[in-house]
Formats: structure tokens, sequence, C-alpha cells
């Protein structure tokens, strides 16, 4: 009998990376096993992972939001509403049977698309006809959204908003030469799905100087150069706010592009699963491509994703999320509903998660004080750690750091000397994963290094969420550690 090999494969299989799950954080989980053992020799007692979005995983600690647990165990167990009569607030109750009575058991199969209910929700949260008055909560930009029509026939669910970009480019990529407009930094989920359906990349980069804005100019330009190397250019995905970058995208420049979507004939990926991490909201508001598509009557195709990971609730492992269809005939949905179907329906628990993050409680509700309370000490600490790490950052030598305006991470620029080049290049790594594999060894902090995201050919950088706790203490690792290194190598 032949052996399975890894020739046996599909050869496309082996051209797929994943940064924020790569060498660093796969390292980072052996010293977590080790540091379990005794007289382990580390210098470090516990392992950080600032390398993922993931709000509540261990060492990070972000508590869940009450409200949202709450309905998930009575849905769970709806016993439970019986057996503790005076522990769930009416509202849950309520809300918990209004699903249930939809559904029947979480533990049967939903609508290939997503709970009826849910979708229908889901597009009145969109519209901006939910009954929810914020004026007295931080929440303000992304629970009253477009003020547009919303059809739920054109809502899908999806197991985070990761299955609906995966699933989006895989019907797109029609063949070897189309191209797919991505951001530079970008989420290496883009470039991974890409490989995976042998797509072609087509990178314009995002401008450090001006807080990684993007330039229409330049998207432009990446087209032209694309279609003079036999790159028929399809896709433009855009991330806003920005993963890695934080950057919010003001409406004169979505608009513009929309424009060029127009005159390129190009599909919209609009990647928002951030929208409601903004620490700077008055001056940097979140506006949806939904509502610049409406509003200028745009007939491009525009798919629109988010998530129930982000946000304030940070619900990775429930896999929830949603996306939205505009201008998309109902032939092509009706093949994105058969291709749907093959994986019978998204999980019930993250469509219920969505429902929880679309429909939060309404003032006068009795949950509504707990829910605003902790949701705002989310918002609050996430962007007082932004700010102060950012400012850090940007005191040591040979850093730069734009102080993002949101999402949940920043990407700081560090200046390597030829001899750290050199150091990198002798050990087999790109330079940036050198520093970083230092940093790791020397603190337990493990981050993702720029490389893994793109970036301009000599520049290097890595990402770091701002989520975890005892920043003081976080960034004064950091410090020493770039001290060490910049002792060591020079700048």
């Amino acid at each position: 009998m032949r052996p399975l090999t890894l020739d046996s494969l599909n050869p496309v299989v082996k051209n797929v990376e994943y940064a924020v799950r790569g060498e660093l954080a796969i390292k980072a989980e052996e010293y977590r096993i080790k540091l379990t053992e005794k007289d382990n020799g580390l210098p470090f007692d516990k392992v950080i992972s600032s390398n993922i979005g993931n709000p509540q995983q261990k060492g990070l600690d972000q508590s869940p939001i009450t409200f949202t647990r709450q309905v998930a165990a009575l849905t769970e167990w709806p016993a439970l509403a019986e057996l503790a009569p005076h522990v769930f607030p009416q509202d849950v109750v309520a809300r918990a049977k209004e699903i249930l009575d939809e559904v029947g058991s979480i533990g049967a199969y939903s609508h290939s698309q997503g709970v009826p209910l849910i979708r229908k929700n889901v597009a009145n949260f969109i519209e901006g006809t939910l009954t929810i008055p914020f004026a007295t909560s931080l929440l303000t930009s992304g629970l009253d959204r477009d003020g547009y029509p919303c059809n739920p026939s054109n809502i899908f669910l999806t197991a985070g908003a990761s299955a609906g970009v995966s699933l989006l480019l895989s019907m797109l990529i029609n063949s070897p030469n189309c191209g797919v407009l991505i951001p530079i930094p970008q989420y290496p989920l883009y470039t991974a799905t890409l490989a995976q359906n042998s797509g072609k990349a087509v990178p314009y980069y995002l401008d450090e100087s001006s807080g990684w804005s993007t330039s229409v100019p330049s998207v432009e330009a990446a087209i032209e150069k694309a279609s003079k190397e036999g790159i028929e250019t399809k896709v433009l995905v855009i991330i806003n706010p920005g993963n890695p970058t934080g950057a919010l995208l003001d409406e004169e420049t979505q608009t513009k592009l929309v424009e060029l979507c127009e005159k390129y004939s190009l599909v919209l990926l609009a990647d928002e699963v951030y929208q409601d991490n903004l620490h700077q909201r008055d001056q940097y508001p979140f506006t949806s491509f939904k509502k610049v598509v409406m509003k200028t009557q745009s007939p491009i195709p525009l798919f629109s994703f988010h998530s129930i990971s982000k946000g304030v609730f940070g619900e990775c492992g429930r896999r929830g999320g949603y996306f939205e269809c505009t201008n998309i005939s109902e032939d092509i949905i009706a093949q994105i509903y058969k291709m749907v179907s093959v994986g019978l329906c998204p999980p019930l628990s993250g469509q219920i998660g969505v429902d929880c993050m679309i429909r939060p409680p309404k003032p006068g509700d009795e949950s509504y004080d707990l829910w605003e309370k902790e949701t705002n000490t989310i918002h609050e600490s996430l962007a007082s750690r932004t700010k102060i790490m950012a400012k850090r950052l940007n005191s040591l030598p040979g850093v730069s750091c734009v102080d993002s305006p949101g999402a949940l991470y920043l990407h700081p620029k560090i200046t390597l000397s030829d001899k750290a080049v050199k150091a990198a290049r002798e050990a087999g790594k790109e330079p940036d994963v050198f520093y970083a594999l230092g940093l790791l060894d020397h603190t337990g902090i493990c981050v993702t290094p720029g490389s893994g995201f793109g970036q301009k050919e000599g520049e290097w950088h890595y990402r770091l969420t701002c989520l975890c706790p005892g920043t003081e203490e976080y960034v004064h690792k950091l410090a020493e550690y770039h001290g060490e290194f910049v002792e060591k190598y020079g700048l």
C-alpha cells in the first residue's frame, strides 16, 4: 500500500499560509505547556497571546456580556427558567422563548441561510429600524445603522465572518488569472483563501505616514499594473476598520472607492467586523459601505460582513456572523444558497449570538443597566489601553506606531539594523520574525510579525492586540526586550 504523503495532497494546500496561527503561535503553545512543569527554566511565568484578537482567551480574560450568556444558557437548557425562576431577567426569558418558539431546539438544523427570525432582526438592525435609543451609551455608532431598506432574503448567517469571506471568494475566483485587490497590510485570511482557490492577490499599499489611509489612485494603479501582467482584477477587498491597522475610512474616500468599482466593474467585499471597535468616535466614525452604495445609488455588487467575535462581545468560539448581499441578482443568491446548503446550516449558538449582538437590551428592560455598564467598560478600557500602548511604543528608539482609532490592534514599525537583518537571515528567518521570536523567548509575549500581513520592501512591523490586562507591566516587558535587542544589534 502506498503511504499518504504531502505529494498526495492537493498542491494548493502547500501554498496556504496563515500567520496569526503560524510559527510564533505554535511555539507559544509549547511554552504554555512547558510552564506547567516544575523547574521549567523559562524566564517568564506566563504566555501572553497578543497575536490574535481573541478577547475571552485565557490570559486576556475579557468578561462575556451577561445578557448574551444568559440567553445562551436558556436556549441550551430551557428548563433553567423554571429551575432558577428568580435568576434570569424577564427580558432574557422572553428572548430565549421567542427564539425557541422559532427553532424548536438548538440541537436541530436551522434554515441553511439562517433562522428566519434572526435574519429579519439583522435586516432591521442594518436599516436602523430597531427600537434602540442609545443616547446615554457609548454604542452610538454600530447600533443605528444605515436608514436604507434591507431584505432578510439577502442576509446569510454564517459560522463567523471568515466562513462567508471564504465562501464568496471561492465562488468569485473563476480562473487562475482572476485578481483580488487586497490592502497591504492585510488580514491573512485573504491571501490564504486566494492560495486555496488559485486566485491572484493584487496588492494595494496603505499609507502609514497618514494613519494607514487608503489612496484611491494607488488602488487604481494596482489595477492597471495587474492588467499589464495579464491579471483580470475582479474583486476589491476593503477592511474597515482596518486589520491590522485600525484605520477608518472617511465617507468621501468610500464614495471614490465605490466609483472606482463602477469604473472597473469590481465586486466589493466590505469586511466590517470591527465596526463597533471605535476609540475616537467623534473624530473617526464608522460608515458602512451599504450606506454609501445606497446613498449614491450605485449599482456595484456589494457583500458586507459582520461578526460576534469582535466589538464588545468577543464570542470568537461561538462562530457567529453574517453577510448581506447588495445589488446581487436572484440567480446569484440562489447559487450562494446552494453552496451554503452543502454545509446544512451555521451553528445555532452562533446565530443566537448574532441576535443578541444586533438586538441587545433597550432602556427600560431589566437587563439594560448591566448591559450598558459592561459594554461601556469594555469600550473605555480598550480605548485607554490603545492610547497608552501607542504612546509608550512611540517613545522607544527605532519604533513608530500609529495611534489606532479602531479595531483591536496596534501595528508598530520597527527599525532593524543591518546586523540584525544579517543575524535573521543566517537563522533562516524573516527579520521581523527573528525579532518576534526573541520577544517570545524572553518575555512570553506572542505577537504576529508584519511579514505575515504584507509590508513594503525593507520595512518591518509586528501586530499586537490591545486586549491584554496589566497594560503597564505588558508594555514594560516590550520596552525592556526592545532595549536589549537594540543594545545587541544597534539601530
